[in-house]
């Protein structure tokens, strides 16, 4: 199969698909591997680096979309990309189309096929989504450190405090992949940590960390009466290809303490906090009642090379796969599989586009 890898045109994403060793074993594979020149350079990859392990180098987007049958994205396409895509093509990337009904209908009118990384299943897991979630929990803690900082605009405290002054307080909605890494970095901080979940192992797993964790049930009031007294509120809250529930109001916001963070990883998915809007790296935050607010939709392009290496290692078996003939209907793909021959054809996505 010819497979294409185009340089990502979010703003600030500098993440690649597939580093050259990965391309190197498609290659081995009999497959053809074609990249779009400087894809992979803000992560530290230069189109030599792709042309000695033999794929080749186109020099745009149109050269590249024209060559390739397979499209492999770290991001959803934006605009400028949609009249490059073909019936023929498989788009293979994040996609969060439950949340971007615009990007969803183009799809579905183009006829192709899309397959999205985040509901890829494998056991029950979500091997494609989770080395990302793991990246974007620890960001959460280290961008949110940042932004209390009173020139930030934000209360002016260290999360791991003094032995004079008082211990940050952390609320953490979910601990799963990010949620749980998330709760990792800010109790070795020394933070005071509250963390939900639904989950009873998820909940012993957060309470094992140490003594300044709180895993507690994610109950409505539990909530509320928490996510006031938070300096810092991560949303980490995740439905496989459904739009995110909303767990904390606009009511709720209010009620917390001026120059606060609000950090909510699951933004892409529509957020679980209803003051939370997408923002990109360019102009990342912006403030609701006095509390700050971060919705990056791409949190993992801040680290490029550390994202692509994480995300090339689990990527490449299942690109490996789906370039098989007969690979769209591998049980692990056929679950990713989100629109096909003009349709919606994941469950969780058709109902939320539905709606």
């Amino acid at each position: 199969m010819r497979i294409g890898i185009p340089k990502e045109v979010k703003v600030r994403e500098g993440r690649v698909a597939l580093i050259p060793p990965a391309v190197n074993e498609l290659i081995r594979q009999g497959h053809e591997a074609y990249v779009q020149s400087g894809a992979g350079v803000a992560s530290g990859y230069s189109d030599e680096d792709y042309l000695r392990v033999g794929a080749q180098i186109m020099p745009d987007a149109v050269s590249l979309y024209e060559r390739a049958q397979m499209l492999l994205k770290v991001k959803e396409p934006v605009a400028e990309e949609y009249k490059l895509l073909r019936p023929d093509h498989i788009l293979f990337s994040y996609l969060h189309l439950a949340a971007n009904p615009a990007l969803a209908r183009v799809l579905k009118d183009k006829g192709l096929t899309a397959v999205a990384f985040e509901t890829v299943e494998s056991g029950g897991k979500l091997p494609l989504l989770v080395p990302m979630s793991d990246i974007a929990g620890r960001l959460s803690i280290h961008i949110g450190t940042t932004l209390l900082h009173g020139y930030e605009g934000g209360r002016g405290i260290l999360l791991g405090g003094m032995p004079s002054a008082e211990r940050g307080h952390v609320v953490i909605l979910g601990a799963g992949a990010a949620g749980g890494n998330a709760a990792v970095v800010a109790a070795a901080l020394g933070a005071r940590v509250t963390v939900f979940s639904p989950k009873r192992a998820e909940l012993e797993r957060m309470h094992a960390l140490g003594p300044n964790v709180t895993a507690l049930p994610s109950y409505a009031s539990l909530i509320a009466e928490t996510v006031y007294r938070a300096d810092l509120l991560i949303g980490a809250v995740l439905i496989p290809g459904a739009k995110a529930p909303k767990l904390v109001t606009a009511e709720m916001v209010r009620k917390m303490k001026p120059g606060s963070v609000i950090i909510d990883i699951s933004v892409d998915q529509g957020g679980c906090i209803e003051t939370i809007h997408p923002t990109d790296y360019e102009h990342p935050t912006y403030t609701v009642d006095g509390v700050i607010h971060f919705g990056v939709t791409n949190m993992p392009g801040a680290v490029p090379r550390t994202a692509s290496q994480a995300l090339s290692t689990v990527l490449a078996p299942y690109v490996s796969r789906l370039a098989t003939e007969g690979g769209v209907n591998d049980p692990a793909i056929a679950a990713g599989v989100n629109v096909a021959h003009g349709r919606f054809v994941h469950p969780a996505v058709a109902a939320a586009l539905a709606q």
